[in-house]
């Protein structure tokens, strides 16, 4: 797949690393600002089972 991606970029190699550089960045952008806040209150991370007592 990451061999599809990288044929179908244009430019050379420099102007492909560059533009997958920015793709990986605009990834992790929509993970932490749409992906990530919608999926926390679903996931069980503040479900503690120890008692502070």
């Amino acid at each position: 797949m990451y061999g599809w991606i990288w044929r179908h970029l244009p430019g050379n190699a420099w102007v492909r690393a560059f533009i997958s550089l920015v793709l990986v960045l605009a990834v992790v952008y929509v993970l932490f600002q749409y992906v990530f806040p919608w999926a926390e209150p679903l996931l069980p991370f503040n479900d503690v089972t120890v008692d502070g007592q």
